[in-house]
C-alpha cells in the first residue's frame, strides 16, 4: 500500500522564513488548513529542537477549520557564510471518532496511515529597504504613544498618522476614563456625607442625655421647698401641742 498524501494545506508551503536579526527571538507563523469532512490530529517535530519553540506542537483540526503555528527561533549568532541544515515535519492522521489519549494514537499508529510534509528553515537579513521601514516605524512610534497619552492632541496633525478605527478607540477610552472619574468622584461625596452623619448622631445623643439630666436636677429642686415645708410644719406642730399640754 503507498504512503498516503498530506490532507493538509500548509502556509507556506515548503519554506519557513526568518528574518533578523537574529540577536532577539524571531517568530513566523505556520498555518494547517483541514480541507475534508474529517477531523485530523497532527503534530510537529524539528530536526533542532533545542532552536525552537513551537506553539502549539501538536492537536487536532476540526473539519474546514485552521490552525495557526508559532514556530520561535531563539536568539544565536547568524554566520551569512554558514547554510541553515534546520528542517521541520508536519506528521498528520485521521483522528479516530472518539479520540482521547493522543500518545497511544501516535505510538499505535500504523506507517501506511501516517503523513507527512517536510518545510526547511531559511534565514534571511533585513534588506536596506527593510531598515529604513524600521527606522521610520520606530521615529512614528512615540508619536502613536504621545496621541493616546493625550486625547487633546487627537484633533492636531498628529492625527493625520491615526487611522479613523484608531482615532475613535482613543475617544472611547477617553470617555470611560472620564466616567470612572466622575464615578469617583460621586462615591467620594456620598463618603463625606455619610461621614458628617456619623458625627451629628453622637452630638444628638449628647444632648438628649444631659437635657435628660439637667429636668431631673430641676425637678429634685423644685421638690426640695416642699420637703422644707413639711418638716417645718411637723415642728410647728411639736411644739404647739407641748405648749397646749
Amino acid at each position: 500500500m503507498s504512503k498516503l498524501d498530506q490532507i493538509l494545506i500548509l502556509d507556506p508551503p515548503s519554506d519557513l522564513k526568518f528574518k533578523g536579526p537574529f540577536t532577539d527571538v524571531v517568530t513566523t507563523n505556520l498555518k494547517l488548513k483541514n480541507p475534508s469532512d474529517r477531523k485530523v490530529c497532527f503534530k510537529v517535530k524539528t530536526t533542532a529542537p533545542r532552536r525552537y519553540c513551537v506553539r502549539p506542537n501538536s492537536g487536532v483540526i476540526e473539519a474546514g477549520a485552521t490552525v495557526v503555528i508559532s514556530v520561535m527561533l531563539q536568539p544565536f549568532d547568524y554566520d551569512p557564510n554558514e547554510k541553515s541544515k534546520h528542517k521541520f515535519m508536519v506528521q498528520t492522521i485521521f483522528a479516530p471518532p472518539n479520540v482521547s489519549d493522543m500518545d497511544s494514537l501516535w505510538k499505535d499508529a500504523k506507517p501506511d496511515d501516517l503523513m507527512d510534509s517536510k518545510l526547511r528553515c531559511v534565514f534571511e537579513l533585513p534588506s536596506e529597504n527593510d531598515k529604513v521601514n524600521d527606522v521610520e516605524a520606530t521615529k512614528a512610534a512615540p508619536v502613536m504613544n504621545s496621541a493616546k497619552a493625550d486625547p487633546s492632541a487627537a484633533s492636531v496633525p498628529v492625527s493625520a498618522s491615526l487611522d479613523d478605527s484608531e482615532l475613535k478607540k482613543v475617544l472611547e477610552k477617553c470617555k470611560r476614563q472620564q466616567a470612572e472619574i466622575n464615578k469617583l468622584a460621586e462615591e467620594n461625596r456620598q463618603l463625606k456625607e455619610e461621614g458628617l452623619r456619623m458625627r451629628k448622631v453622637p452630638r444628638s445623643d449628647h444632648m438628649t442625655t444631659n437635657s435628660t439630666s439637667l429636668l431631673g436636677r430641676e425637678a429634685s429642686t423644685a421638690s426640695l421647698p416642699s420637703l422644707l415645708v413639711v418638716i417645718a410644719a411637723i415642728f410647728i406642730g411639736f411644739f404647739l401641742g407641748k405648749f397646749i399640754l
